[in-house]
């Protein structure tokens, strides 16, 4: 925030006024230009300024810009909803349109919670997630996020709900293959859902891919299948936050199908808008959906939802997701990026970890490799990298990694549409950041690599 500003956000960094974008670059006012490393908040998968996705919503402004969903059906709405159904594993039949991931993680648990109470199930409410995690800021998706600066400080505002620990199996000190690591963590779903009481348990809430709070964590394979198998066992509603993960980040339109898992309900958004317009849903099945509307139909909404702006955005994204071949790139393109991302770490001994599936990806700073102990918090290393890459025309982004008080990753999650050359490029930038960080800290660095 600046002195002649009258806007406020998350803190007073001073930015430079944007001008335009272009594929994965941004430009501010002065010319410089940006490569778009993070997408934003993983948000732009097909880059910036489309023409053929600008033109769509043209020919939509020109004819009306809002219809509220009880007054009218729009044809953009429901031609999104078809083709995200087709793209999604079967089952998977129900669309929910929203404006954003908070919303769409608040609607995925209240759908879940109407749905129990058509089935009898008054006593499930509980939604057990995992900590660390993140799945929104409004209070009802905060109350499931675990990132202690974000949740704390409202504590006493929210419902308090059961978690269990994220699958981070890169810290483990065992002598456990990872196949056994992934049954371990999973193992600790069953255990909770038994202490809580089985009957009161409603959903498992979990992030395939972790995304801000554990920085791109994929858990071993054996994990996914055994959380699957739990929730069946007692009736607990599997919900997956795709919000970044979705509309093809990970090298499948969705990540559960890297694990041939479908889920309940799927909370999508960021990427499924592409930052074109403000858009996420939830898709679910007709067997949850049907006995809610039989019931008297599903007791929440927002003013803009199935936005007949936004959904042909929404649907201009996917039909450019699918022409370009985007998601096979985002595959092809991840594992550039994490063979990139392997060199840097055998040059800086300070990155301990790096993670992630397809163009999610991220690389994490650690004092000490064997130990995995954190570079001390102090040096507030997630922050002075960033700008060390921001000067050198980078955009990353980073948050605190053990729960939001320690620790430090830094997510590299560029558009979907980027190029090999233009990964190059990038971690070239990153790599001129990683040394003079190196430089300023004084942490070593291997000149041979």
């Amino acid at each position: 925030m600046s002195d002649d500003s009258f806007l406020f956000y998350q803190s007073r960094s001073p930015r430079p006024f944007l001008d335009h974008g272009e594929g994965i670059y941004l430009f501010d006012e002065s010319g410089k230009r940006y490569i778009d490393g993070s997408s934003g908040a993983m948000v732009s998968n097909i880059g910036h300024s489309n023409p053929r996705v600008l033109a769509k919503m043209k020919a939509q402004m020109d004819k009306a810009t809002f219809g509220y969903r009880l007054h009218f059906r729009t044809r953009p709405s429901e031609e999104l909803a078809a083709k995200t159904v087709a793209m999604t594993p079967e089952g998977l039949d129900r669309v929910f349109f929203v404006s954003g991931g908070s919303e769409a993680v608040e609607s995925a648990t209240k759908l879940a919670r109407q749905y129990a109470l058509t089935q009898g199930q008054e006593s499930r409410y509980k939604v057990i997630s995992r900590f660390p995690s993140y799945h929104g800021c409004t209070l009802g998706a905060l109350a499931l996020t675990g990132y202690a600066p974000l949740r704390d400080p409202f504590a006493p505002m929210m419902q308090a709900m059961p978690s269990i620990a994220a699958p981070a199996t890169y810290l483990d000190r065992d002598n456990l293959s990872e196949d056994e690591r992934g049954l371990k963590y999973a193992e600790l779903l069953r255990d909770r859902i038994i202490e809580e009481g089985p009957d009161t348990v409603l959903a498992f809430l979990m992030e395939p891919v972790g995304g801000a709070s554990t920085g791109a964590l994929v858990a071993p394979d054996s994990y996914y299948g055994r959380v699957r198998e739990i929730c069946d066992e007692f009736g607990v509603l599997l919900i997956y936050d795709e919000v970044m993960t979705g509309a093809g980040r990970t090298g499948k339109f969705l990540a559960a199908e890297h694990w041939g898992i479908t889920p309940d309900i799927v909370a999508l958004s960021k990427g499924f808008g592409a930052g074109y317009a403000p858009l996420g849903a939830i898709i679910a099945g007709a067997h949850l959906v049907d006995p809610v509307l039989d019931a008297g139909g599903f007791l929440h909404g927002f003013t803009y939802a199935g936005n007949p702006m936004a959904c042909s955005a929404g649907l201009a994204v996917l039909e450019e997701i699918e022409d370009q071949g985007l998601i096979d790139n985002a595959a092809r393109m991840g594992e550039v990026l994490m063979a990139q991302l392997h060199i840097l770490m055998d040059r800086y001994p300070f990155i301990g970890d790096v993670r992630g599936k397809g163009l999610l990806t991220a690389f994490e700073f650690v004092a000490d490799r064997d130990t995995m102990a954190p570079l001390p918090p102090e040096m507030d290393a997630y922050a002075r990298l960033v700008e060390l890459a921001y000067e050198r025309g980078l955009i990353i982004y980073s948050r605190r990694t053990r729960g939001g008080t320690a620790g430090d990753h830094f997510l590299l999650a560029p558009p979907l549409i980027i190029t090999e050359a233009q990964i190059i490029e990038m971690i070239a930038i990153l790599r001129d950041a990683l040394d003079a960080f190196a430089e300023e800290t004084g942490l070593p660095v291997e000149a041979q690599a």
